[in-house]
């Protein structure tokens, strides 16, 4: 699998995940949306860039994750003009899609152990 793949398989689904999250928290404007597939972009393939090259250990990635939650929220932040509602934004988007990825590996280890 190239890298490009590797990364789109990673990047593709964050970005609907949180789009999704981002809905059901009724956010309607269409540049807080589309702020979060930019600021997807910009934090979801370093961070896949490293756990692939560098370390993927649970503990980096979870490190990882929490920096990503400030990093966005500060970019929310920009978009929305509440600190507030730009952390629950970035803690409720990220967690969900880093645990339906998290989900996601788990049932794809499960399948192979199957077969």
């Amino acid at each position: 699998m190239t890298l490009i793949v590797i990364l789109l398989l990673a990047l593709v689904p964050t970005i609907f995940i949180e789009l999704g999250v981002l809905l059901l928290l009724r956010e309607k404007r269409k540049k807080v949306l589309w702020s979060s597939v930019i600021i997807n972009v910009f934090t979801n393939v370093p961070l896949n860039l490293y756990v692939t090259f560098v370390d993927e250990s649970f503990t980096t990635i979870l490190l990882a994750e929490l920096l990503i939650i400030l990093v966005e929220a500060a970019w929310y932040w920009l978009f929305v003009r509440r600190l507030s509602q730009a952390f629950i934004y970035s803690t409720l988007c990220n967690a969900i899609s880093f645990l339906t990825g998290l989900l996601f590996v788990l049932l794809f280890y499960m399948i192979l152990l199957l077969i």
